[in-house]
């Protein structure tokens, strides 16, 4: 039996499961921290991590019910409605809860409570409890001969994103002046489950990205949001700083919004 300890947290603009895209990569401006914990937190222990683009994260699906395996999942890749083995595929119901993620590290900031890294590209939800980080190594950890089985290429982004006036202005207000921008990336990729996507009757829909209430419905085949409500002011913890010079299936349940 093995017992491990997080070596960090993740705090992250995703706030709740549903909008969390299935892979790391698909939403650049999604943006965390990973704020080591003791005894890790120490500087020493990320000394020439910053020469590195990217990073492994190994981390726990904390938000999984557990005991929750299952043998066979269906992949929203192939719609929802095929059945493969659990795996083959980067389901969260796994019979060890435990995640792999490359995400692109922006910098490594030495505070007084220790070693923050900041990321971004990230599919983790808040408050990830993280076991192990990696360098990532291009010419050991890219094979492009590799075959990606029924998800050999990226998925393509499959919605068109308006948004309301009053949604615009609100994302013109973010400090960091990416808000509409990570929006539009979630939201292009689809967060409803399959068995939703062909459903004639219009709905509404939230999710939480930082400390904002996100709401949007369907309109013509695309996703308009119609509005966005905040409850608390901006974490300066996810404040991103210029980029140093360099060498160089977990979805959610969606969230129904009652008209």
């Amino acid at each position: 039996m093995f017992s491990f300890a997080p070596v960090g947290v993740i705090r992250s603009c995703f706030r709740e499961k549903f909008g969390v895209p299935r892979q790391p990569g698909l939403t650049p401006a999604a943006r965390a921290t990973l704020d080591l914990l003791p005894p890790y937190n120490q500087p020493a222990a990320a000394r020439g991590l910053e020469d590195f683009s990217h990073v492994w994260l190994i981390f726990v699906f904390h938000g999984i019910p557990a005991g929750r395996w299952q043998p066979t999942v269906r992949p929203p890749r192939l719609g929802g409605n095929q059945r493969i083995g659990v795996f083959a595929t980067r389901s969260t119901f796994r019979p060890n809860p435990i995640g792999l993620s490359a995400a692109r590290l922006e910098r490594v900031a030495i505070e007084r409570s220790g070693v923050v890294l900041h990321l971004s590209g990230v599919d983790l939800l808040d408050g990830t409890p993280v076991l192990d980080i990696k360098p990532y190594l291009p010419y050991a950890d890219s094979i492009p001969a590799a075959t990606g089985g029924f998800a050999a290429d990226a998925p393509a982004p499959v919605l068109a994103v308006d948004f309301s006036p009053a949604a615009a202005a609100v994302c013109a207000a973010w400090p960091l002046g990416d808000l509409r921008e990570l929006i539009a990336q979630v939201l292009a990729q689809d967060p409803r489950p399959a068995y939703q996507r062909n459903n004639p009757h219009s709905r509404r829909y939230g999710m939480k990205l930082y400390q904002y209430d996100v709401r949007w419905e369907m309109r013509g085949g695309a996703a308009y949001v119609t509005d966005i409500a905040s409850d608390a002011p901006a974490p300066p913890a996810l404040t991103p700083a210029p980029e140093p010079p360099r060498p160089t299936d977990r979805p959610g349940s969606p969230r129904p919004i009652d008209r």
